[in-house]
């Protein structure tokens, strides 16, 4: 049977590489401990589960839902970014839900790009961004990420012909992998960029509330006039440990936002009328457990990068994200090979970050949503191997 080329052109998703690298070693006897997916191990807050338990009692709630969302949920997002970012929407036209943000990333192009237009994708960066493009039928031109840049890009260094043919910028800030952030003057800089080449920013803000040390993510519809020429997605999965749930979210530029809608509305039937319910309690309810969070986070951050620095990887602590991003030590040229003799030597999975582009080449990155005594069972392993002791 001959597939679509699309799908024979397809590689396998990121993260299905390393399940299956986990599940030889397991095979082998190994207790695996791996530091490779960024799903929050921390429960969803009770108050939050309460709710989608009374919401899935109403028969009301076991039928179809609307693909663009209960209007009560529109508008409690558009309160949510009232309160957060002082950002007022309209929750009719600026706002549509989303099944995770991962399902309108990746609907995004079938608005915007045609056959032989370009996306402009930081790399490194979140594969879905390519992945979408190339359902599309576009062209991604990668925009190199760097670390004396603060993994931000040089938008005056886009190629000419590439900002022509652009359609959308993908930006993503606290960044994933590098757990990178930028400020508001990066953002008013991409804003005049983007309507100087009549380009559509997309932005991720999916980690905005996984910060450190006092550190406050900004939005990029905090600029003015950036509603002119970006939307922004974000999740409830990171800030509200909601990853099984999903429930995501794209605001801003109400053209985009209607065509995002008018895609969904032929491709899917919303989410489950009693998790937008869930949602909704989450966005309206007390951020204290948000906090708390963090903090533990916070702390597991701060145990793996004094390991880390153990093994001569080059870390700084992120402000913000679920991650740590660690250059390889000196003399290091693969971080696939590095990373394929620290589950041999360890038992420890981390991803190598070429797997995010060929800008990630050279480092590697760890998540911090494992259980505190894996995390710490995990760096001690890391630590005998640095030492050359035996880790398993």
């Amino acid at each position: 049977m001959r597939l679509a080329r699309r799908v024979e052109q397809l590689p396998p998703y990121l993260f299905a590489g390393i399940s299956r690298l986990i599940a030889q070693q397991r095979s082998r006897g190994v207790d695996v401990i791996s530091f490779g997916i960024g799903d929050p191990d921390l429960p969803t807050p009770r108050h939050i589960i309460e709710s989608l338990q009374r919401a899935a009692e109403l028969p009301a709630n076991h039928r179809y839902p609307e693909s663009d969302g209960l209007p009560a949920l529109r508008q409690a997002i558009a309160r949510w970014y009232g309160r957060r970012h002082g950002v007022a929407l309209d929750p009719d036209a600026e706002v549509v839900p989303l099944i995770g943000s991962k399902e309108g990333i990746a609907h995004l192009p079938l608005c915007l790009i045609d056959p032989g237009d370009v996306a402009l994708i930081t790399d490194p960066g979140y594969p879905v961004y390519e992945i979408g493009t190339m359902f599309a039928g576009g062209e991604t031109v990668h925009v190199p990420l760097r670390e004396e840049d603060g993994w931000l890009p040089r938008l005056d260094e886009i190629p000419a012909d590439a900002a022509r043919r652009a359609r959308v910028l993908w930006l993503n800030y606290p960044n994933n992998p590098t757990g990178a952030v930028a400020d508001r003057a990066f953002f008013e800089r991409a804003v005049r960029w983007a309507r100087e080449h009549d380009v559509l920013i997309a932005h991720d803000l999916a980690y905005a509330d996984v910060t450190y040390d006092g550190y406050v993510a900004p939005s990029l519809l905090e600029v003015d006039g950036a509603r002119d020429v970006a939307i922004e997605f974000n999740s409830l999965s990171k800030s509200f440990n909601m990853t099984g749930w999903r429930v995501g979210m794209a605001v801003g530029n109400r053209t985009v936002i209607d065509a995002l809608a008018r895609v969904k509305s032929n491709l899917d039937s919303g989410i489950p009328q009693a998790i937008q319910q869930m949602a909704i309690t989450a966005l309206d309810g007390p951020l204290d457990e948000l906090k708390r969070h963090n903090e533990v986070y916070a702390a597991r951050r701060d145990r793996a990068v004094v390991v880390l620095r153990q093994l001569g990887l080059r870390v700084e602590p992120p402000r913000a994200s679920l991650y740590v991003w660690a250059r390889l030590p000196a003399g290091e040229r693969s971080s696939a090979d590095y990373a394929q003799r620290l589950i041999e030597a360890t038992g420890v999975v981390v991803t190598p970050g070429r797997s995010y582009g060929e800008a990630g080449e050279g480092y590697i990155r760890l998540s911090l949503t494992i259980a505190d005594a894996r995390l710490d069972e995990g760096l001690r392993r890391l630590a005998a191997f640095a030492t050359g002791a035996p880790a398993l």
